[in-house]
């Protein structure tokens, strides 16, 4: 089942209070990317982040959930409804986020 256009919107605009929030579509999913690094995504209409120390550490409740068959299992994230949370825990992720790797010259 593919994300709804619909839920993309209201999580961007529930962080819409950051900077450099863009995101990418990707077979009926999306990716969430926070000032140039992959923080998430949504999938089947669930808001997923990386389960990075701090992100662990900010939703020590959170579950587990795989977002797709085969992948890593990412930190579902409940509170959607709070901007102020959101905010909070993408700031706590940001340093230990991977930088992006360069893309290979055609």
């Amino acid at each position: 089942m593919a994300s709804s256009k619909e839920y993309l919107d209201f999580i961007l605009e529930q962080l819409s209070d950051l900077e450099e929030i863009s995101y990418r579509s990707m077979m009926g999913e999306y990716i969430i990317y926070y000032r140039g690094k992959i923080v998430g995504g949504i999938y089947d209409d669930r808001f997923l982040v990386k389960p990075v120390k701090s992100a662990i550490a900010y939703m020590p409740n959170a579950k587990y959930e795989l977002p797709y068959d085969g992948a890593k299992e990412m930190l579902l994230v409940d509170d959607v409804d709070n901007k102020d949370f959101l905010t909070g825990l993408f700031n706590s992720m940001y340093d230990e986020l991977p930088v992006p790797k360069p893309k290979k010259k055609k």
